[in-house]
């Protein structure tokens, strides 16, 4: 899909279920069954459309048939697909601090004093909690923990997020060395004070 359309990635297809065709879907909406409620789902690409019926819920997936898949072998082939629906499709998030990584793509990201930082280019969760990967005007790419601390502000409306780093990452790579040496010999002086 190279339109520019927005996207929500509601799960992901974990493999076949059975023999006659159904899926487990890992979900990643806040209930499991939403990953059919809004409407057909298409794979990464946009080309394939899928419709889907769900059979049945766990806390983190479904048994789901699709359209068209009879036996375990098609299904398995779908193993790893990921499914998504136009953004304009979900509902508005209920929370005034939630958002859909889609939205956050893209938004330019400035610094407390309003001076560019560069733009949202993806949104990741390994685990830890989200994390934004923002492309830096020099091309290069680093990664900011999305909380309030280090990203204090989200307008969605204008497109933009306030950034607040933590202090040394945007040092390069020559001078973090030095800096820890240089803390490393403070300390060691002052050791050697304590101990004279």
């Amino acid at each position: 899909m190279t339109d520019g359309t927005k996207r929500v990635c509601l799960g992901a297809i974990a493999g076949a279920f059975g023999v006659r065709g159904a899926v487990r879907i890992k979900t990643f909406t806040a209930e499991p069954r939403d990953v059919a409620a809004y409407g057909p789902v298409s794979d990464e690409s946009g080309g394939r459309t899928l419709a889907l019926t769900v059979e049945r819920t766990g806390p983190d997936h479904v048994i789901a048939r699709i359209g068209g898949v009879a036996d375990r072998d098609s299904a398995e082939k779908l193993k790893g697909t990921r499914l998504y629906v136009e953004r304009r499709a979900m509902p508005d998030p209920d929370e005034a601090n939630e958002y859909y990584a889609a939205d956050l793509i893209g938004a330019v990201a400035e610094d407390r004093d309003g001076h560019p930082f560069g733009t949202v280019s993806a949104v990741h969760d390994f685990g830890a909690g989200n994390v934004l990967e923002i492309e830096r005007p020099d091309g290069e790419s680093i990664l900011l923990p999305f909380t309030r601390t280090v990203v204090p502000g989200v307008d969605i409306g204008g497109g933009r997020i306030v950034v607040d780093p933590p202090a040394g990452l945007l040092e390069s790579p020559e001078r973090r060395p030095a800096r820890r040496h240089a803390a490393r010999r403070r300390a060691k002086a002052a050791q050697a004070r304590e101990h004279a």
